[in-house]
């Protein structure tokens, strides 16, 4: 049984540090099952619906609102108390009449932020590749595969209408584009992209970010996600601003 349960769950002060936890409330809390999102960037759906929401006082409550299909993730109906959400999900409550997308704070805390219903989702293209056909696989931060037939970029932001998982709008990785940072010192910032510097094939490719105070800053190109084109095209964390 001990080992069962240490697979399932996870001390609070061992936590990573992206959880908007505390980690001295209780001592265990539930880790999200591995799937589209890395540990460390994702949140299970019992830490969201007990700890985050506080619609369930424990797991058990927290269970039986999972699993009578109470919680929808991008759309679909997921039953799994230890699914993993992470950045630009979408978490919808019926019951409730919610809404949230979970967005990155100024500490690279994952956080909730309401939106309005039937929200799409933004995905950022990782990678792609050519399949029979001429047809491209367009991989996404949050694990899925998409097949298109329009040319997109490794880097450029798609917007998805979730009801039919199409795509509604792009967002190209490129000067003047808005983009949140998700990684490094720099992680929940906002601005505009000044300048994107390639370097040498051993060194990662970097950008020049300006913020909203006409400050620059210089980041890693992996840590920059499109959201907008002039200005950021969904509602952000106060924080982010």
């Amino acid at each position: 049984m001990a080992k069962m349960g240490s697979r399932k769950h996870l001390k609070r002060y061992k936590a990573p540090k992206t959880w908007p936890i505390h980690p001295k409330e209780d001592t265990w809390t539930v880790k999200p099952a591995p799937g589209s999102h890395p540990i460390n960037e994702s949140l299970s759906l019992t830490l969201v619906i007990r700890d985050i929401l506080g619609l369930a006082d424990n797991s058990r409550e927290a269970k039986r609102i999972i699993n009578s299909g109470n919680v929808l993730v991008d759309g679909r109906v997921i039953k799994d108390y230890k699914f993993p959400v992470g950045f630009m999900d979408i978490i919808e409550i019926p019951k409730t009449e919610e809404s949230y997308r979970i967005l990155l704070d100024l500490k690279g805390r994952l956080k909730l932020h309401p939106v309005d219903k039937n929200s799409s989702k933004l995905c950022k293209i990782v990678n792609k590749t050519t399949i029979k056909d001429g047809k491209t696989q367009l991989n996404l931060h949050d694990g899925q595969n998409l097949i298109v037939d329009d040319d997109y970029s490794v880097g450029d932001v798609i917007t998805l209408k979730l009801e039919d998982n199409e795509i509604e709008d792009t967002f190209k990785f490129e000067d003047g584009a808005t983009v949140l940072v998700t990684g490094g010192k720099h992680i929940g910032e906002l601005g505009t992209i000044s300048e994107i510097i390639i370097n040498e094939a051993s060194k990662p490719n970097t950008i020049l970010i300006e913020n909203s105070k006409k400050d620059t800053f210089l980041t890693l190109k992996d840590y920059a996600f499109v959201v907008g084109t002039d200005k950021p095209a969904i509602s952000l964390l106060e924080v982010n601003k």
